[in-house]
């Protein structure tokens, strides 16, 4: 079986080590020459990002995220082991880690740090999907002819020059498919490389917990264990149209994905049909200031986000999940197409209060759809609010002044809550 060091991309036969830098780390797999779906996510990006920057935190506990009364962005794998998580409150991740330091987020610093890494991906194909800053599917059927190397060294040598080049890690997937890409790049994080062949794809599936299938969150989970199924090997024993007749469209996807089985294609020109956002609070909360924190930074990344991609909104839509995992949503449709932080935040906050606080809640999401070209974007303004006229030459005043000088050039007390 051939053998790939992945420091200094040698291919060998056989051997504990490397035999040209003597590295043990390699990657070793009968498939390895003949996969080229990947997915490639950066390790702990954020932070990652932060250490980086400052040398002083490479070695301490480094969250991301905003004042005692916020919440956690992302934190480094130190702050992990601790307990840490994406999306707890601020005040609970410092109980858990009272060490650590805090960083506020550097939105486009790490804009930039994606940009440079998307920029190496192109190099190696131009079938690439993003699903956000710090990740992607690639496809790199047919390339080895135009790079010399499977894909699987070229991958390789992707996540060297990254750390080589720009001083970060990412860890890699490869497989067959998307669905399969995806779960290896988690196996072993950070600086991590999986294989899922196509040999072994049912023994590696049986076993797992249903919830590694992308979607099954717990509600679906509680759902699926009423029906007894716990595990994929669970699954496997159901009939298709059993399945389709009990969960409908998701048993259907439930029984492809349990044999291994995805259809789905690398596509970098997918059409964007909404852009949203939403946070699972570590503990249910009922807390006013903190949720409409939340609801200020959820419409604010939605904002920059169809800023970034020259789009707007004509439809607002709020998500509420109850602690009992009860599903709110609320669509408001506004006069014009919108990519004004203010004008989501507004709508959505309007939802919020006529949706009653009915909490407590485990999750709160915003989006906008009915997508259009950012030129008709906000024409109309606000008949009904004379000042939306200003607050609108405001944003746009604090988005150039930012763009000039970094996002935290201008901060709203708003999102420090």
């Amino acid at each position: 079986m051939t053998s790939l060091c992945r420091d200094c991309l040698t291919q060998f036969e056989a051997g504990a080590r490397c035999p040209k830098c003597r590295s043990p780390r390699l990657l070793a797999h009968g498939e390895m020459n003949q996969l080229s779906i990947a997915h490639m996510d950066c390790d702990a990006f954020y932070a990652s990002v932060e250490k980086r920057d400052n040398p002083e935190l490479r070695d301490k506990a480094v969250i991301v995220g905003g004042g005692t009364r916020g919440v956690v962005s992302t934190c480094c794998y130190i702050a992990r082991i601790h307990g840490v998580r994406s999306a707890m409150p601020m005040f609970q991740a410092l109980k858990l880690c009272p060490d650590a330091v805090v960083v506020k987020p550097r939105m486009s610093v790490y804009v930039d740090a994606s940009r440079a890494i998307r920029a190496m991906m192109e190099a190696l194909t131009p079938a690439i999907e993003p699903l956000s800053l710090d990740e992607a599917f690639l496809d790199l059927t047919g390339t080895e002819r135009l790079h010399g190397a499977p894909p699987a060294v070229v991958l390789a040598g992707l996540v060297k020059r990254m750390e080589d080049e720009l001083g970060l890690s990412g860890s890699v997937g490869l497989s067959h498919n998307k669905f399969l890409a995806k779960i290896a790049s988690d196996l072993d994080k950070p600086r991590g490389f999986s294989i899922i062949g196509r040999a072994e794809t049912e023994a590696f599936l049986r076993p797992r917990s249903v919830r590694i299938i992308w979607g099954v969150g717990t509600a679906a989970q509680a759902s699926l264990e009423k029906a007894g199924i716990r595990t994929i090997s669970d699954l496997l024993r159901w009939d298709r149209t059993d399945l389709t007749a009990r969960f409908g469209s998701m048993g259907d996807r439930l029984w492809n994905l349990a044999r291994g089985l995805d259809q789905r294609r690398v596509n970098r020109d997918e059409k964007l049909k909404s852009i949203s956002k939403e946070t699972t609070f570590f503990e249910d909360t009922t807390d006013a200031d903190l949720l409409d924190g939340h609801l200020w930074r959820l419409a604010e990344q939605v904002a920059d986000r169809a800023k970034a991609k020259g789009l707007a909104g004509k439809t607002v839509a709020l998500k509420l999940k109850r602690a009992d995992f009860q599903l709110i949503s609320r669509r408001h449709a506004l006069s014009d197409p919108t990519q004004l932080t203010d004008r989501i935040y507004r709508a959505a906050r309007a939802m919020f209060d006529q949706a009653g606080n009915r909490g407590p809640f485990r999750l709160i999401g915003v989006g906008i759809s009915d997508l259009a070209p950012e030129a008709v974007a906000d024409l109309s303004g606000d008949l009904l609010d004379p000042t939306a006229g200003k607050r609108a030459a405001a944003e746009r005043a604090t988005d150039a002044i930012r763009a000039r000088f970094g996002r935290e050039a201008i901060i709203k007390g708003r999102a420090l809550r």
